[in-house]
């Protein structure tokens, strides 16, 4: 279950109301990394001193606003304290506004509250009241280390809170060539009107979000599928490949470690008896029981010096005669 950004309270006048914030969103982006062309290994993005060309530890780094072109004034951790809000645990209504008034663009990023224990008398209070007079409450929420302009509205049995983005935040429309004026200053007919309004009423449907599916990414996670089952896999060479029929479960290092110590006991075989048939040749002994067997007798030979060697000088000397 997903945990609370943070637990506050939701106020508006003087009511509170104990809730919980939740997001309201997930993330089903496909992640990328990017890789050397040349032999597939991962490209890294490193913090470097753009004097001295060394690599900085995040210890030694600092925030700066650049005020200027290379001119800089540093900010100290205090500095972003002293100027985070108060009530950080809180989203304190302070107007409503009618839902409609509020234009698509100042939505950002969504958010749901849920009541905390024994709260649920105010939480519904809030939320069918504004239901019904289509209000929409204006807040204030502090979220990590910044301070958030939102809404809290109705959404079936729910309280969404919607961060809303500041007018700073938005370019001007003004800003940008758009058409003005009536549509008979662009030579548009009133039949043409009535047509386009046709279309847009045999068009027109229920709003359904679960009819509407990221296809894009569905075909993307298609092809990523495909060039799994492909020549399209990169390996990282640092890493071994582990032979199919091996194993790193407890269970199977037992088994791996019975059958080697098997091994090490095993007597050595026999040596073959004479055949009876002497016109039938000998098997040829094989070069790695040849190996082992002149390993054998070198060990044998060796050992059979130095005993020599320690009995002689273990020996006590003879007197002469």
């Amino acid at each position: 279950m997903a945990r609370p950004i943070w637990t506050g309270t939701l106020s508006f006048g003087l009511l509170n109301v104990p809730v919980s914030l939740m997001t309201g969103e997930r993330k089903i982006d496909l992640h990328f990394r990017m890789l050397d062309a040349r032999n597939n290994q991962p490209v890294r993005y490193e913090r470097v001193n753009a004097e001295t060309g060394e690599e900085v530890p995040w210890k030694e780094i600092v925030k700066a606003y650049e005020y200027d072109k290379g001119n800089y004034v540093v900010l100290q951790p205090e500095d972003f304290k002293s100027a985070s809000p108060e009530g950080r645990e809180a989203v304190e209504v302070e107007a409503f506004v009618d839902g409609s008034a509020i234009v698509p663009q100042f939505y950002e990023k969504p958010y749901v509250l849920v009541p905390g224990k024994k709260a649920e008398k105010g939480y519904v209070l809030l939320r069918e009241t504004l239901a019904r007079t289509g209000k929409v409450g204006i807040a204030r929420v502090v979220i990590r280390t910044r301070e958030y302009l939102s809404a809290v509205m109705p959404q079936g049995d729910a309280l969404i809170l919607v961060l809303l983005r500041y007018p700073q935040e938005l370019v001007d429309l003004e800003d940008y060539r758009i058409p003005e004026g009536k549509p008979a200053d662009y030579r548009i007919s009133d039949r043409e009107l009535e047509m386009a309004q046709q279309l847009i009423e045999s068009m027109s449907t229920d709003w359904k979000p679960q009819d509407y599916r990221d296809e894009f990414r569905e075909r993307l996670q298609a092809v990523i599928e495909k060039r799994l089952k492909s020549e399209g896999v990169v390996s990282r060479e640092e890493e071994p490949q582990v032979p199919e029929d091996a194993s790193t479960n407890v269970v199977d290092f037992m088994a791996l470690l019975k059958q080697s110590l098997d091994t090490n006991k095993r007597t050595p075989a026999r040596s073959a008896p004479v055949s009876r048939d002497a016109g039938a040749p000998a098997k040829k002994a094989t070069k790695k029981t040849a190996a082992k067997s002149a390993a054998k007798k070198a060990a044998k030979a060796a050992t059979k010096k130095a005993t020599a060697k320690k009995a002689a000088k273990k020996a006590p000397l003879r007197k002469a005669g």
